[in-house]
C-alpha cells in the first residue's frame, strides 16, 4: 500500500467549471421589514429511481460534491460484508453509521457500544474533532466542565466507523484506514459507485472535510440515487443497482425508525423533517448546502404523482447560516406535495427562518420564493 505521502493525481481545477453555467434562479430572499437584504440562488431536482425528472428548477446537471449525502449508500458496504450480523448491529446503530450526528451523548453512547462489541478502539478514529459537537447544549456543557470534544463527537464519526468495522471484520489494518488505497475505502467506493449506477474507475473524487474521499455527480444523479434509497425495489433486475436493494432498504428503514440518530435532537432539519413525516422521508444534508431527500411512495397534496422519488436541493453560495437550505428544502417538499397541514406547521421555523434582535423581536426572515416546474408529474 502506498504511503500517506504518495501524491495522488489531481484534476485541473478548470475541469469542474469548463461547462459554462448560467446564474441559477433565486430560491430564498432575506427580507428585513420588507427590504431585500440579500438573495440565495440554487438548483432543485426531483427524479424517480430511473432518472426521469418529475420537477426541476435551475440546472439539473449542476455538478456537486456529495459530502455527507453519500453516507446512506456507503454504509451498504458494511452490510454487504456481513457486518450487521457479525457485530449484532441494531437499527439505531445502523442509522448512526449513515449519519451526520450532532455529537450528543446519545450518539456517543451508541457508537461506543458498537466499538465495545466489535473490539475497535475509538482512539483510531481519524475524522478529527473540528467543529464538534454540533449540538450547542452539549458543547456548552463540555466547555463548562473543561472537557475537550474528541473525534467520536465529530459529525462524521459514524461514517468513519464503517471503515473501522470493515477493517475489523476483514482483518485489515486500522491505523491507515483513511488512505484512499485502503481496502475499506475501496469497498466503500464500490458501494457508492454501484448505488449511482457507475463503476469505481469512473468516479470523480475529492477530499472531504473529515479526511476521506467524497464524490461528485450532477444534481440529477443525486436525486436519482435518493429515489433509489426511497424504494430500492423500484429498479428492474437487469439494473446493476438491484443487487444492493436489500442492504440499502435496511439502511433506509434504520434511518426512518431513528431520525434523531441521523442528525440530532436540536435544530437539525433532517431529523425534524423525518419526524414530521414519519415513515415517509429520509432527509440527509451535506456540507456546502446540499440536501438529498428520499420520498417514499404515498399520496401527495396537489399532484397526481404518488410514486417514490428523490429530491436534491443545492444552494449556490454554500449558505453559511443554514437559513436558505432550510427554507428551500421545506418549500420544495411542500410544492412536491409531501408537506402540508400539521407537518408544515411543525416545520414553520425552518420554512421561514427568522433573525431576532437582542430583545427577541423578529428583525429579518428568510422567505422561499420559487416555483418548481413539473416536468413529468404523470410518470407512473
Amino acid at each position: 500500500m502506498p504511503s500517506a505521502a504518495t501524491p495522488r493525481p489531481r484534476r485541473s481545477p478548470t475541469v469542474a467549471t469548463s461547462r459554462e453555467r448560467k446564474a441559477p434562479p433565486v430560491l430564498v430572499r432575506q427580507l428585513r421589514d420588507g427590504i431585500e437584504e440579500s438573495v440565495h440562488r440554487g438548483d432543485i431536482v426531483e427524479s424517480d429511481a430511473m432518472g426521469r425528472l418529475i420537477r426541476a428548477l435551475g440546472d439539473p446537471d449542476r455538478l456537486v460534491t456529495l459530502r455527507s449525502t453519500v453516507k446512506p449508500f456507503g454504509a451498504v458496504a458494511l452490510l454487504e460484508a456481513g457486518g450487521a450480523e457479525a457485530f449484532d448491529l441494531a437499527p439505531d446503530e445502523i442509522a448512526v453509521l449513515a449519519s451526520s450526528h450532532s455529537g450528543e451523548d446519545i450518539h456517543v453512547r451508541t457508537l461506543q457500544g458498537i466499538f465495545r462489541r466489535s473490539g475497535v478502539s475509538q482512539s483510531v478514529l481519524a475524522c478529527g474533532s473540528e467543529g464538534s459537537p454540533l449540538d450547542v447544549l452539549t458543547a456548552s456543557r463540555l466547555a463548562r466542565d473543561g472537557e475537550k470534544a474528541g473525534p467520536i463527537r465529530h459529525m462524521c464519526s459514524g461514517q468513519h466507523s464503517v471503515f473501522l468495522l470493515l477493517s475489523r471484520l476483514s482483518g485489515w489494518s486500522q491505523d491507515d484506514y483513511w488512505h484512499p488505497e485502503h481496502p475499506s475505502q475501496v469497498a466503500y467506493r464500490s458501494a457508492v459507485a454501484r448505488a449511482f449506477g457507475t463503476t469505481p474507475e469512473r468516479l470523480r473524487t475529492a477530499i472531504d472535510g473529515c479526511g476521506v474521499e467524497t464524490f461528485a455527480f450532477p444534481l440529477r444523479e443525486v436525486a436519482r440515487a435518493y429515489a433509489f434509497l426511497a424504494d430500492p425495489t423500484a429498479v428492474p433486475a437487469t439494473d446493476s443497482r438491484s443487487a444492493m436493494a436489500a442492504p440499502l432498504a435496511r439502511v433506509r428503514d434504520a434511518m426512518l425508525a431513528n431520525p434523531e440518530m441521523v442528525a440530532g435532537r436540536h435544530d437539525r432539519l433532517d431529523t425534524s423533517v423525518m419526524k414530521a413525516t414519519p415513515g415517509r422521508t429520509v432527509s440527509k444534508a451535506g456540507m456546502e448546502a446540499l440536501r438529498g431527500v428520499a420520498i417514499l411512495a404515498g399520496p401527495r397534496t396537489g399532484t397526481q404523482y404518488a410514486g417514490a422519488s428523490g429530491l436534491a436541493v443545492k444552494i449556490e453560495d454554500g449558505d453559511g447560516y443554514d437559513r436558505a437550505t432550510w427554507a428551500a428544502s421545506v418549500e420544495a417538499l411542500r410544492q412536491a406535495g409531501v408537506l402540508d397541514g400539521q407537518a408544515l406547521r411543525v416545520l414553520a421555523r425552518y420554512h421561514r427562518p427568522t433573525s431576532l434582535d437582542p430583545h427577541g423581536r423578529v428583525g429579518a426572515e428568510a422567505v422561499a420564493a420559487f416555483e418548481l416546474v413539473p416536468v413529468g408529474e404523470l410518470i407512473g
